[in-house]
């Protein structure tokens, strides 16, 4: 299939995503603080979604304009080339789960697990049910964000003052709208907004990888994601998109229900019925061990 020049569905959910997120915030005083939260951690997660669709070469066949649209960081914490960055050596990576090439990992190297500590170790255990990734997920993943760039800064200085330069500029646009023009509390929308619509992109990150002997069952699928599937653009469907990088999201479901018997023969039947399965079976029990069992 030919790509388009421009897919204009990513274009109009790109405006409908900054003008909701502009609206919101600055009516944010005239609406039930619930609702602002709701609406709020609905469209950061739906965001995230958004700029990962854009990092794959959506929706324009000009880099540049791709690269303008994703980096608005309206979540604050997560530096859009920094995230760029990670998600495609996820892709490339060898081994999917490894902890050894795979920067989107959730799994352990037994050296490293041993050297967390008890406190440590409690927390990581926590977070592979998913009640501990929702709850504390966010702050982790920021912090562990956080320490692996200092680490990369280190020893990629320019590189590091470019990303994290252009971010913090971002960020400074977006504080002086949210605080100085709307008149928001900054406290509020990080800890109302911006952590509980971290805390919803994860419950896809949660079950959609595990740690299986052949590589190819390691990528889950969920099925019967009414309303978290267009949240997530369909990537819910999680084989179609390591399979097809290159299909803009709307075209996903289709494709999946043509492939659908191949897909799940090849991923060895890791199928869910919708997110609601995964939450019964996951919330406080553990989705996995931390300690990756089959490590190249």
């Amino acid at each position: 299939m030919q790509k388009s020049i421009i897919e204009w569905p990513t274009i109009g959910l790109a405006a409908f995503i900054y003008g909701g997120w502009a609206v919101l915030t600055f009516f944010h005083a005239h609406l039930p603080i619930g609702l602002v939260a709701l609406l709020g951690a609905w469209l950061i997660a739906w965001h995230s979604s958004l700029q990962h669709e854009l990092l794959h070469g959506h929706p324009t066949a000009w880099p540049r304009v791709n690269h303008a649209i994703g980096l608005v960081p309206l979540s604050l914490w997560l530096p859009y080339d920094v995230y760029r960055r990670s998600h495609l050596a996820h892709h490339r990576a060898e081994t999917l789960t490894d902890p050894s090439n795979d920067p989107e990992s959730y799994y352990w190297r037994e050296e490293e697990w041993g050297s967390l500590g008890p406190l440590g170790r409690c927390l990581v255990r926590w977070q592979t049910t998913l009640a501990g990734r929702l709850t504390l997920g966010p702050a982790w993943s920021a912090g562990r964000l956080f320490a692996r760039e200092l680490a990369h800064a280190r020893k990629n200085p320019r590189d590091a003052l470019a990303v994290w330069g252009a971010h913090l500029f971002g960020c400074a646009a977006a504080l002086i709208w949210i605080v100085g023009v709307c008149e928001m509390s900054p406290w509020f929308y990080l800890f109302g907004i911006v952590y509980p619509g971290t805390s919803l992109s994860l419950i896809r990150s949660f079950g959609e990888h595990r740690a299986a002997g052949a590589v190819s069952e390691r990528t889950a699928i969920v099925e019967n994601a009414r309303i978290l599937g267009p949240l997530f653009l369909f990537n819910n469907l999680h084989v179609v998109h390591h399979e097809r990088p290159d299909l803009p999201w709307y075209r996903i479901p289709g494709w999946y229900r043509k492939h659908r018997e191949e897909l799940i023969a090849k991923n060895g039947g890791r199928v869910y019925d919708g997110y609601s399965e995964i939450a019964r079976r996951f919330l406080f029990k553990p989705h996995d061990a931390p300690v990756h069992p089959f490590l190249s």
